[in-house]
């Protein structure tokens, strides 16, 4: 009897039963590629799900995963979900407040931890506050309880009978629960189903076509958009390769040669960012073909016209085979989700062959409530809500979603359940957005962000950052102005452009730091700042800036794991440059 997914561990078979392959999950760890086959990562999970019985692991007990993307992560994901216990993924970064937090809030009895330096922090929380946890590593790490132990334990114990925690396990059971800081406040956790995660990845199986046989990841895995990626590759028949870090991401791509990979636009910039500097270095009539091919591409329409076309033709057989190339040779589709993509951006890397896909969701919405896909695109917007999912905009411009996707609702805080989910079944997602042509959703801003100046007028700051980031010179930026008279501007360069631009221009660098205050840099980022806003409204346009010597990181706590800002935080780091902007600004009024 063919296979019916109902519950998300219903993948495995249904994958061996279907299409088994070789390659099924692969990853590479420190140098190596590890692969394991369809039966293998079948065998494997069963095998553990065993030993954490061995263990007293049982539906609704909680265990934790705090690894970084790898094939055990997937197999623990798996062992872990077909006893009906909750998969409960730690960012690998956590503060340790965070990690006692979720510890305790979740009631966490297992934790399986990456490596050596995870397992110490983890150790360091549980001998403190949770003595009574079990830690397994999936690296070999001294002193600790080794992953395969359990593995071993369950293998010797095939008397266990899974199919009897299997049964017990409905699609309205929760799956996982995911702890969502965002960028303020105490962890939430968000309680969601297999039924969630079964109908998202199902409805979003639009944006792959048949034929994607490998997709590359490298976003983490403990957020729920790569998360349900990597289950929609499952479902497509689509090999799963692990890159090993950002920094082996070049080599990691080459080597795999993926059909499609999902990404953040910061990433999609910053290969941009590096095509136009090596385009910017050509000289004589290579660089003049590069250009030309570049404004051609930001004139890309789905639908045009012949001659635009043959011109595309040119471009790509010149200069685009060479930007596809980069990033291994067959991509198909690209998908783009947790903040905004410049369509500018979107258009480039369109008409170069590597379309990308957009869609808009959260976590509470596992995650995706809209998309943009083959035959169903248009550019500046998230898409059109995914079957079974319905949009609508509230009186105050609010994005409101309601259907499959919806969070079961916060884990212990039905106080925050009912201020996000109306009586009606409306999620309200905190994100300021409009309907395009009946169907598409644009986002404007997130409803949070949105701030007055002290002349009663509204400033949507998102929108200027985009507008800013089109600028090679930008790295980083972030507008704001709340009740000041004026928006203002920070803004940390693109210090290795910089060094370019000022070598160019005969400008001896001394250090990133100095250069911020040179009196030639300042001007050109006056210009920047200027040449920017000019198609805004006055009360919009950024008035006044500083540049900041050292880029905002998740490390730092200046970005969410999503690299999106975390503006409370980076206002009170720079208190005292903000103040300077406006008293300055005072001053050479008076």
């Amino acid at each position: 009897m063919a296979v019916t997914i109902t519950r998300v561990f219903d993948l495995l078979q249904y994958n061996l039963e279907n299409f088994p392959k070789e390659e099924f999950i692969s990853g590479k760890i420190e140098g190596v590629w590890k692969k394991y086959s369809t039966q293998k990562i079948c065998d494997t999970a069963d095998a553990l799900s065993r030993g954490l019985v061995t263990i007293g692991v049982g539906k609704g007990s909680r265990v934790a995963v705090m690894s970084h993307n790898r094939p055990e992560w997937n197999i623990s994901d798996f062992a872990i979900m077909q006893l009906g216990a909750y998969q409960v993924p730690l960012y690998p970064t956590l503060a340790e407040h965070d990690i006692q937090f979720i510890l305790e809030n979740a009631e966490i009895t297992v934790v399986f931890a990456a490596d050596e330096a995870i397992y110490k922090k983890l150790k360091a929380v549980c001998d403190e506050h949770r003595p009574g946890v079990k830690i397994y590593t999936f690296n070999e790490v001294a002193g600790a309880d080794h992953w395969e132990t359990l593995v071993q334990a369950g293998a010797a114990q095939p008397e266990i009978n899974l199919n009897e925690y299997r049964e017990k396990v409905s699609k309205e059971d929760i799956l996982t629960l995911i702890y969502t800081s965002g960028t303020t406040g105490t962890p939430k956790g968000v309680m969601l189903t297999h039924d969630n995660l079964v109908k998202n990845f199902e409805n979003s199986a639009v944006l792959l076509p048949e034929g994607i046989s490998k997709g590359l990841s490298f976003l983490p895995l403990s957020h729920i958009f790569e998360r349900m990626v990597v289950y929609l590759y499952m479902y497509c028949n689509t090999g799963v390769y692990y890159a090993e870090s950002l920094d082996t991401i070049v080599a990691d791509i080459q080597f795999v040669k993926p059909n499609a990979f999902s990404t953040v636009p910061r990433l999609l910039e910053k290969v941009y960012e590096k095509i136009m500097e090596k385009g910017k270095a050509l000289t004589g009539i290579k660089r003049g073909i590069f250009f030309w091919s570049v404004a051609l591409a930001e004139k890309f329409e789905i639908e045009s016209g012949w001659f635009y076309k043959f011109k595309l033709g040119v471009a790509r057989k010149l200069v685009f085979k060479k930007w596809e190339e980069a990033l291994g040779g067959n991509i198909v589709v690209i998908i783009s989700g947790g903040a905004a993509l410049n369509p500018r951006l979107a258009r480039i890397f369109w008409a170069s062959g590597m379309p990308v896909f957009e869609g808009y969701g959260l976590t509470e919405t596992s995650p995706v409530i809209t998309v943009n896909h083959f035959g169903n695109t248009m550019f500046g917007t998230v898409g059109t809500a995914i079957e079974g999912v319905e949009i609508k905009i509230a009186e105050d411009g609010e994005v409101l979603a309601r259907g499959h996707a919806i969070m079961k609702g916060y884990y212990l805080r039905d106080d925050l359940t009912a201020e996000t989910i109306d009586q009606d079944g409306w999620f309200h997602t905190g994100d300021i957005g409009e309907i395009l042509q009946g169907k598409f959703l644009k986002i404007t801003d997130r409803k949070k962000e949105i701030f007055k100046t002290a002349g009663g007028k509204y400033v949507a700051p998102q929108i200027l950052e985009n507008k800013f980031k089109e600028t090679t010179l930008v790295e980083q930026v972030m507008v704001l102005g709340e009740n000041r008279k004026f928006p203002a501007a920070l803004i940390v360069p693109n210090f290795v452009a910089l060094k370019a631009w000022a070598h160019k221009k005969g400008i001896g660098y001394s250090t990133d730091d100095q250069m911020i205050s040179d009196p030639q840099v300042l001007e050109k980022f006056d210009q920047i700042v200027q040449y920017t806003c000019k198609d805004f409204g006055k009360w919009e346009q950024v008035k006044r800036f500083a540049l900041l010597p050292k880029q905002w990181s998740i490390d730092g706590g200046e970005l969410t794991p999503k690299l999106s800002l975390k503006r409370k935080v980076i206002l009170e780091k720079n208190a005292a440059v903000i103040e300077k902007i406006y008293s300055d600004a005072e001053s050479y009024k008076g």
